[in-house]
């Protein structure tokens, strides 16, 4: 017997669209599910995640995903690719080679963290970089609902990918923002930031959602468009004036 995504832990957006924030790091990942294929938005910071993903999707939908979009390359958001063998995954431009250089770095991350040293290890050595890089816009079509991968950074990191869900009949739109946006604390800007091109890159995803869109922070609760101008001006007032 099938459970729901409600008793799974997962929060319901829209029609064939959910998210779940997960355990540790709060890291959000979404499910877009058509009725061709299934989308997975991150997926999580160790294979054993990424692998109770993939079971819990399957024992809700009673199929697998197709898809995965990785919105930024931090390990809380990537390192339970390799759980998704045979999957198509998505990217932004350049992303792949940046984690075939920085496994090590991922690795680091991920322990210093509190990720256990031998999950990391494995996670790192396994890592799955995308096969599809996404320069500007790419639709991928999942029967009866689409999804828009769309490269909005620079901003939280070098490679952020944003992922638009277009709204159906009484429906609003919905955009994971990855880490672009975050509600349960202040925007973390690690050495691999670009922020003083970062709230130019909120103005894109507002641009992209709309005044009227679910934003989907990559940490924290669902917020509206205002939620993430405010975040904007933040930003700007933080790091100084936008620059090229």
């Amino acid at each position: 017997m099938r459970t729901t995504w409600e008793e799974a832990g997962w929060e319901q957006l829209g029609t064939g669209v959910v998210r779940r924030r997960m355990p540790g790091w709060d890291e959000t990942i979404g499910v877009i599910a058509g009725s061709e294929g299934v989308l997975l938005v991150d997926t999580g910071p160790t294979l054993a995640a990424g692998a109770e993903l993939r079971r819990t999707i399957r024992g809700v939908l009673g199929r697998d995903v197709t898809h995965v979009a990785l919105t930024h390359p931090h390990f809380d958001h990537v390192l339970g690719t390799a759980a998704f063998a045979g999957v198509a995954v998505y990217g932004a431009a350049g992303v792949g080679e940046l984690l075939r250089q920085s496994k090590d770095v991922l690795r680091h991350d991920a322990v210093r963290h509190g990720v256990d040293p031998d999950a990391a290890e494995e996670a790192a050595d396994l890592l799955v970089a995308p096969h599809h890089e996404v320069h500007d816009r790419l639709t991928v079509d999942l029967g009866d609902r689409t999804a828009l991968l769309a490269g909005i950074g620079p901003g939280h990191t070098a490679h952020d990918l944003a992922v638009l869900v277009p709204g159906r009949a009484g429906e609003r739109e919905i955009v994971f923002c990855g880490d672009l946006v975050e509600e349960s604390g202040e925007p973390q800007a690690g050495p691999d930031a670009l922020p003083r091109r970062w709230p130019a890159a909120l103005d894109r995803l507002l641009a992209l959602g709309g005044e009227d869109a679910l934003y989907v922070p990559g940490h924290g609760a669902v917020v509206d468009a205002g939620f993430v101008r405010a975040q904007r001006d933040a930003l700007a007032a933080r790091f100084g004036p936008n620059s090229p």
